[in-house]
């Protein structure tokens, strides 16, 4: 019985120091890894996910110049117009105020996402949809979704750096609508199923996590063993 209350006493001490870190490892990085995984099986297998083709068709039929014009800016906005060069600003301006953790964050983060991306594209191969003539055609591969990670890589490291701070819910307030609407461009437009847009977002949220993990623990770290070697 002592045995007994001894483990107990232990875990709750454990859950008191730690609970918030565990948390984030269960809700940040084991949900989204296996809600990736689910659907990279289903690609992998090749097989057609339920929700995909209705999505499109639902969204396709929402379809007017007014929705044209803001879909496609949208879009624009969640790579090359804003995501990408404001991603570079965020890190420069890091580095030259001198926080060079949050830099290191962002820059791993940030420049990680990306070369996942083009990493997995052509490892799953997936055609995009052809089930009208899209206005903003692509041609790479379109699994998981480029705009979808990036986006939600840049809003989950702007949300962990200010998280502390009484910014972290506005930041949720304005990002949440943002990475939204880049996804919902994509199926919008035609040039991504919905799967890749959850796909591209879970993989996101699983690796922006695990690097501010590694990256704010080994900090940590370095600077208990500083302090020890004062």
């Amino acid at each position: 019985m002592n045995l007994l209350g001894d483990e107990v006493r232990y875990a709750m001490q454990l859950l008191r120091r730690h609970g918030r870190r565990l948390a984030l490892v269960f809700v940040g990085l084991l949900l989204p890894l296996w809600a990736f995984a689910e659907l990279a099986d289903e690609i992998h297998e090749q097989e057609a996910i339920v929700f995909d083709e209705p999505t499109l068709h639902f969204a396709h039929a929402m379809a007017r110049e007014g929705f044209d014009r803001f879909f496609v800016l949208m879009s624009k906005l969640g790579y090359g117009w804003g995501v990408v060069p404001f991603d570079i600003a965020l890190v420069i301006v890091l580095s030259a105020t001198r926080r060079f953790r949050e830099a290191s964050f962002a820059a791993i983060a940030l420049g990680g996402s990306a070369l996942l991306n083009l990493a997995a594209k052509p490892a799953f191969a997936r055609d995009r949809p052809a089930l009208w003539d899209s206005i903003a055609p692509e041609t790479t591969y379109s699994f998981p979704s480029g705009h979808a990670m990036g986006s939600m890589t840049l809003a989950c490291v702007l949300v962990l750096l200010v998280w502390r701070t009484r910014w972290r819910w506005p930041m949720v307030a304005l990002m949440a609508p943002f990475v939204a609407l880049v996804g919902l461009s994509r199926v919008y437009l035609g040039v991504h199923y919905p799967s890749d847009i959850l796909a591209g977002w879970a993989f996101a949220i699983a690796w922006v996590v695990a690097v501010y993990l590694v990256v704010y623990r080994a900090n940590g770290r370095q600077r208990m063993a500083d302090q020890h070697d004062a």
